[in-house]
């Protein structure tokens, strides 16, 4: 993930090396910032990362499979964790990575957003010291309400903060993509389908049967592809979305669409994360790759 706060500063979250780094404007290289470990204050297993004011982030990680929120200052020093309830289980499978647990979050200075869907609902919200204080959103209807491990991993996707409008966005990506818009209180303001020629041949030939896989525990669990790789939105309130193929759909906050994108660099980028730290700039990872959007 690959984001930057108000100063300037670059922050690059390495998922394979356990680790976040931040590049200061003028800087000649990175500083390394959070390490290894299972203590606190390090990242073991860690999911995702996000950024908020003032350069202070959150990363969640998974110390002997069990998950935990950390949140840091923006020089890396620790200020509190809090951790959920139970283990990481997989939901969502993509070539031999494995998304465990929380596979996505938002921090907006005051409120961590989490997709716990074990919780009853598509996003929790917790406060920083971790006390959930409010859920929003029901599931969809899969047609697999009894198996309750593939009914979660079709409701599990992306919350994200609307500051404009202090609603709400969850964008689905496991089965059919769609997403939906909530208002402040957590009402539905609308849900639409993600359509275009691009994603119709998947979305149109999903399985009816999913196959299975056994992890570490023993336990057999869907093989879930998400079809939607990350979103985000942008400083003009357009909701992003990347697709598992190579193009990008834009919705407007009305939930018309009105670009698709395709962004290329060495070759074609398949997006793992968006952040807009303007309203021209679009950042995005792997990669560490910067594009002017509009």
């Amino acid at each position: 993930m690959y984001q930057e706060s108000d100063d300037g500063s670059a922050y690059v979250f390495d998922r394979r090396g356990h680790s976040v780094y931040r590049l200061a404007p003028g800087a000649d290289s990175a500083e390394q910032l959070v390490q290894i470990g299972p203590e606190e204050g390090r990242i073991i297993s860690a999911s995702t990362l996000d950024l908020g004011a003032g350069g202070r982030f959150v990363v969640a990680d998974a110390p002997e499979g069990r998950e935990r929120v950390q949140l840091f200052e923006n020089d890396g020093t620790r200020l509190g964790s809090f951790r959920i309830p139970g283990r990481a289980a997989p939901r969502l499978t993509l070539g031999d990575w494995v998304l465990n647990g929380i596979g996505s979050l938002e921090f907006t200075g005051r409120a961590i957003l989490i997709n716990q869907a074990e919780s009853g609902g598509l996003i929790t919200l917790y406060s920083l010291n971790g006390y959930p204080y409010q859920t929003i959103g029901l599931f969809r209807a899969t047609g697999h309400e009894s198996e309750r491990d593939l009914h979660i991993a079709l409701n599990s996707g992306i919350p994200l903060a609307d500051p404009a409008t202090g609603g709400y966005y969850f964008v689905f990506q496991g089965g059919r993509p769609a997403f939906r818009k909530y208002d402040r209180d957590g009402a539905l303001v609308f849900e639409r389908v993600v359509q275009g020629p691009e994603v119709d041949p998947i979305a149109n030939n999903l399985p009816a049967i999913w196959p299975e896989r056994t992890d570490e525990r023993g336990r057999t669990l869907p093989v879930v592809p998400p079809n939607v790789r990350t979103a985000a939105l942008d400083q003009r309130g357009n909701l992003w979305i990347a697709l598992s193929v190579p193009y990008l759909y834009v919705y407007n906050p009305d939930g018309e669409k009105i670009r698709t994108v395709q962004l290329e660099a060495a070759g074609l980028v398949l997006p793992s994360s968006l952040h807009f730290p303007d309203e021209t700039r679009l950042l995005v990872a792997p990669g560490c790759y910067e594009f002017t959007v509009w």
